[in-house]
């Protein structure tokens, strides 16, 4: 039995950036062929914001069936292959995770409060870093330290 790779990307109030890097990390993995597993949630659980669901909208990929959640929400919240925190307040108070997961931090700015203009730079910088994370998953290489500030 194949494993699929199991992908945490956790926020604050998973309200925006960890919902837009989901739906990018499934897209990219949709594109080259590679099952993952792709969670996102927050430390807290708000609303996922409308402009976030606009940005991506422009990229064909729908936000309309996700709700925001915490870590506990989501089903078999300690066994992930990878966690990756897009905030540095979600980096801070993410939970240790066991020697099998490799934990990765890709802070990204909060567009909240500001034009689509800064969500869309954020949407495009989110594309950029969790393909890049997809395309090293693929090939079996080393998966990206850092990411481009958007």
């Amino acid at each position: 039995m194949v494993h699929t790779p199991r992908v945490l990307i956790l926020c604050t109030h998973n309200s925006a950036r960890s919902q837009m890097a989901e739906a990018l990390t499934r897209a990219a993995a949709g594109r080259v062929g590679l099952p993952l597993d792709v969670h996102p949630a927050g430390t807290e659980a708000t609303r996922v914001k409308d402009e976030a669901r606009t940005v991506m909208a422009e990229l064909g990929l729908s936000l309309d069936a996700h709700t925001s959640k915490t870590l506990w929400d989501v089903p078999n919240a300690q066994n992930f292959d990878y966690v990756i925190t897009v905030c540095g307040s979600a980096d801070q108070a993410c939970p240790a995770y066991g020697g099998q997961t490799t934990r990765l931090h890709y802070p990204f700015p909060d567009p909240s409060g500001e034009p689509l203009e800064r969500w869309r730079s954020v949407r495009d910088a989110l594309a950029v870093q969790f393909g890049a994370f997809v395309e090293a998953l693929k090939a079996g290489e080393a998966v990206p330290a850092g990411v481009q500030p958007a």
